[in-house]
């Protein structure tokens, strides 16, 4: 007999920023941009964590800015 193939309902991603009622993001916050970063060092886009197009920007800003004022490495993560 033949199955069939198993289907999951995906969960819709909510912005972290809207649910949580932020009004701004700060560059000096390096734990709350380190959630948006990979383990290599790229910032994660807005598909895989749900964020919407107005804080994907503002998020990609800050983390930016965090990187030149050496707060968040460029490349790779400072703990080894």
């Amino acid at each position: 007999m033949k199955q069939g193939k198993k289907y999951f309902k995906k969960r819709k991603k909510v912005c972290f920023f809207t649910q949580n009622n932020f009004t701004y993001i700060d560059f000096k916050d390096v734990e709350l941009l380190n959630k948006f970063i990979t383990n290599r060092g790229r910032i994660l886009s807005s598909r895989t964590t749900g964020t919407s197009a107005k804080w994907q920007r503002i998020l990609s800003k800050e983390i930016k800015r965090a990187r030149i004022m050496a707060l968040i490495p460029f490349c790779g993560s400072a703990v080894n």
